[in-house]
């Protein structure tokens, strides 16, 4: 890919063409991963074989992103990464050949909002981190980010927790082996009674009992953090989807 700014519909139409050159380098992360890690992968019947999905990501390493792309086997995850990483001479190549989008954190990045959104309406598999950043103790209180997209696009949510994960550093500097696990959770969708604009209070519930959910499919008990307590999950604003 080049540094050209596409427009919304470009970067859309573009991701057909992008499939054999993810197909490659899909494989090659499969085999690198293979030299330093253990991956356990469960709930794949979760994962919609089609429509426009977001892969809702708890993020606690580096390698979470990493993870989903490889693990997710008959459809490509794209992913949103921070701004940031397109100026990383390490990570920038990749992001940009696999066609990943950026996201300005810390601020109302209306591009990203609208890129999700279109390529969610569009059938795509997106990937968001609802927390924003990396939280190694486990879920913290996220955004309305992804809520937003959702409700905007009538996406699918497709719970990822990521286990074992945030340790593979240390591991490799010993020669040791991580044991990773990625579970998918139930899919869901939001109820929003057809109303194009959904209240600020409505979208931080609806955001409470995605993050539940993502709790509940999270393995390692002692990472669901903030949202530890299941009991106190509601699905007031969640229909479970049949795939």
């Amino acid at each position: 890919m080049t540094d050209k700014i596409l427009s919304v519909q470009e970067y859309v139409a573009m991701q057909p063409t992008l499939a054999r050159r993810r197909n490659f380098m899909r494989a090659g992360m499969r085999g690198v991963f293979k030299l330093f890690t253990s991956i356990n992968v469960t709930g794949t019947e979760n994962i919609p074989a089609s429509g426009g999905t977001i892969v809702m990501m708890n993020h606690i390493s580096l390698l979470d992103p990493l993870l989903c792309m490889v693990v997710v086997k008959e459809r490509f995850v794209v992913p949103m990464t921070k701004a940031e990483n397109m100026g990383n001479p390490l990570f920038a190549p990749f992001i940009r050949w696999w066609g990943s989008y950026s996201v300005q954190r810390g601020e109302v990045d209306r591009t990203a909002l609208t890129n999700s959104i279109e390529l969610i309406k569009s059938g795509a598999l997106i990937l968001i981190a609802p927390e924003g950043t990396r939280q190694k103790d486990g879920l913290s209180q996220p955004k309305d980010g992804m809520t937003y997209i959702a409700t905007k696009a009538d996406a699918i949510i497709l719970p990822t927790a990521i286990s074992g994960a945030k340790d593979w550093q240390d591991n490799l500097k010993r020669f040791k082996r991580t044991q990773i696990n990625v579970n998918f959770g139930r899919p869901f969708k939001f109820k929003t009674d057809g109303k194009p604009r959904v209240p600020r209070e409505v979208l931080a519930q609806m955001t409470d009992e995605a993050m539940y959910q993502l709790a509940a499919a999270v393995k390692d008990e002692s990472m669901r953090g903030l949202y530890s307590d299941l009991n106190k999950a509601t699905t007031q604003y969640l229909e479970f989807v049949n795939i």
